[in-house]
């Protein structure tokens, strides 16, 4: 079934009107019928089943069938601050941390990071992940489109968290030792709360940046004893953290 998202405002009385790109995929990509049923999400976490019952050139008018009750969202909200790689991995990472769940990606320029961007393609960027992660909880039938954030420092992003009263912040550091920090990271994984995850890019992180995470109050944690690439390791982490949350492993 094709899945689309709204904002609550286009929601009045049991219809839902469709506009902006998504009516010209619908008609001549989809080739959406009227009487076909598609689903509609407003982005706040309500999914409803429809019938589209009008498909102009500028709209598409639905009727309500029925509010979904099961939300595909984890009952908790995890970001990912995802230090930036290089060639186009930052879209591939984007696409499978919406798959997992993932509530928002912040990418993070860190010592190691090689790529750089000024403020036009930065913004360019922006605009190019975000459509990616919007694309990804479509095909994912997720209930909201997760936020890609603008790019921050390392320490902007540890302040963020601090800031925003993140009840978990962990950091993958192939030099942890042991698997303890691990299991009581794990441990406190529960509904409700929100936590943060930190990966390097391909250099991956350097001493001192540790030393900042764990004075902010950031914890390194193992990921295993196998060094992983940076666009393996956080989907390592939020495939642990999304196995904890819905099957309690």
């Amino acid at each position: 079934m094709h899945h689309f998202f709204v904002t609550p405002d286009q929601i009045v009385e049991g219809r839902i009107r469709i506009v902006g790109p998504d009516v010209h995929h619908m008609r001549n990509a989809l080739r959406i019928r009227e009487g076909e049923k598609v689903l509609i999400s407003d982005g706040a976490g309500q999914d409803y089943l429809c019938r589209v019952l009008r498909l102009e050139r500028d709209e598409a008018l639905t009727a309500v069938e029925s509010a979904c009750k099961e939300s595909r969202e984890l009952p908790a909200r995890i970001w990912l601050f995802q230090g930036l790689p290089k060639s186009d991995k930052m879209e591939w990472i984007i696409q499978k941390a919406v798959e997992l769940g993932a509530a928002g990606i912040v990418p993070v320029a860190t010592k190691h990071v090689v790529v750089k961007l000024d403020a036009r393609k930065e913004e360019s960027r922006l605009r190019r992940w975000q459509a990616i992660a919007e694309g990804a909880a479509k095909q994912s039938k997720r209930s909201v489109v997760p936020k890609v954030l603008g790019i921050m420092t390392l320490k902007e992003a540890f302040a963020y968290t601090e800031k925003e009263g993140f009840h978990l912040r962990v950091i993958p550091y192939e030099l942890t030792e042991g698997m303890e920090s691990t299991k009581k990271a794990l441990s406190q994984v529960e509904p409700g709360r929100k936590m943060a995850v930190f990966i390097g890019p391909e250099g991956g992180f350097d001493e001192s940046e540790i030393e900042l995470a764990m004075d902010m109050g950031v914890e390194p944690v193992s990921l295993g004893r196998r060094i992983l690439r940076t666009e393996t390791a956080g989907l390592v982490a939020l495939s642990a953290l999304m196995l904890r949350l819905e099957g309690g492993i």
